[in-house]
């Protein structure tokens, strides 16, 4: 059953204001977004694997181990270049009355980057005066 255009409006608004809460979480609960580049990506990743198990069993063979583990690095760059992550974060502000995000300034105490447990403290005093 279809959503209503006042339930799809919603769902949108609820959406953005997902983003604009936690992009990272969001990001991450929609799931795989393959793009363009995703297929030639790993294509590389599985041609870097193979060329480094070749390069690991020709070395353990031959006994020359630096070839050995050469190859296993090889295969490990290979593996992590073909998984990493092609996504972008959502948009990052606040959600007006109108739907639409606009930026938000990140208060710091202290300057600078800030600790993590201050960027925490900070997370959460947000949060606690939203609600």
């Amino acid at each position: 059953m279809p959503l209503s255009d006042n339930e799809q409006r919603l769902l949108e608004q609820m959406e953005r204001a997902l983003y604009a809460e936690d992009p990272k979480f969001a990001s991450t609960m929609r799931g795989a977004n393959r793009r363009a580049g995703a297929g030639r990506k790993i294509l590389i990743g599985a041609v870097a694997i193979s060329l480094g198990l070749v390069g690991l069993v020709a070395g353990v063979a031959g006994k020359n181990y630096v070839l050995a583990i050469l190859g296993f690095v090889f295969m490990l760059a290979g593996t992590a270049y073909a998984v990493s992550s092609q996504r972008k974060g959502g948009p990052a502000g606040v959600v007006s009355a109108g739907g639409t995000v606009k930026g938000r300034p990140v208060k710091r105490r202290g300057g600078g980057n800030g600790s993590f447990m201050q960027r925490l403290e900070d997370r959460w005093d947000r949060r606690r005066d939203q609600n």
